[in-house]
């Protein structure tokens, strides 16, 4: 693991970074973003700094300075050499007695674990799970936050325990009207039926995805129709494929949901291949 502070100077990860008292530890109070680095190139920088922005804007802190982010992410890069790294860009509003002092801010890099790489491989089974709000939610109550990548993840990661208990791998979170909004840590993105076409979930709500951004922008670039539209699950049980997308897992074929078998005639080597073209890659490293 490496770290980095937004002046650029790495910072030993086994001595502390954070005080006690920090609000991002004691509140959940701050944001994050997470990508994916290959080969000392971050991919979709430019897409995950304008989202870090809108998160800090929701939740009034400090605009962060891109120069400064760009700084650490490349410190943290030039260190790790060549290789799949996840980068993590941390935000939190810091310490409440220091206010002065301003958020605490850094970059984490780390190895990109064995999981993901399966995931990508051999795909994911995945139960659908109740999430308690309406898709409409985010416009009535922009205090809930709906959208922002913020810390405070422990209903995303309590949802990951419960598929787990339940012998699948990641969840799809369902609004009470029954529309698929996303996942724990994913954008869904279905396949078909029929035809070069592709399709999400619309964004209110639910955080904007990258990766998914990125694909439909290659797919478009290919002749492939895609389009945001509200999805159900019936609708995923009758896609050609269904995908997880994330930064750092890329691309995860739903081959299970809900117990049932999932149609996977549309493979992930093609939804990879756009995103290698997104990203101005001539090929994966695995």
């Amino acid at each position: 693991m490496l770290v980095a502070l937004l002046d650029g100077s790495l910072h030993d990860p086994t001595q502390p970074l954070l005080q006690p008292d920090d609000l991002g530890v004691l509140r959940g109070d701050g944001i994050f973003e997470t990508l994916l680095a290959i080969d000392g190139q971050p991919r979709e920088l430019d897409a995950h700094l304008a989202r870090l922005t809108r998160s800090a804007e929701m939740l009034e802190l400090p605009e962060p300075d891109h120069h400064d982010w760009r700084r650490a992410t490349r410190a943290v890069l030039d260190a790790a050499g060549p290789g799949e790294w996840v980068l993590r860009f941390i935000l939190t509003r810091g310490v409440e007695r220091l206010a002065a002092a301003g958020p605490t801010s850094y970059v984490v890099c780390s190895a990109v674990p064995d999981a993901i790489v399966r995931a990508r491989r051999d795909g994911i089974r995945v139960i659908s799970l109740a999430r308690g709000v309406d898709a409409e939610l985010a416009a009535k109550a922009p205090w809930l936050l709906l959208g922002a990548k913020t810390l405070s993840y422990a209903v995303h990661m309590a949802a990951l325990r419960e598929a787990a208990r339940r012998g699948a791998d990641d969840a799809i979170f369902v609004s009470p009207d029954g529309r698929v909004l996303e996942g724990p840590t994913a954008t869904v993105v279905a396949a078909g039926p029929g035809g070069h076409r592709l399709r999400t979930p619309p964004r209110a709500g639910i955080l904007a995805g990258t990766t998914q951004h990125a694909l439909f922008r290659a797919a478009d670039a290919t002749g492939w129709d895609t389009a945001v539209e509200p999805l159900t699950l019936a609708d995923l049980h009758a896609a050609d494929a269904v995908w997880l997308l994330s930064s750092v897992r890329l691309a995860a074929a739903v081959v299970e949901l809900d117990g049932l078998p999932l149609a996977r005639t549309v493979g992930t080597e093609t939804i990879l291949d756009l995103l290698t073209a997104a990203g101005g890659m001539r090929s994966w490293p695995w």
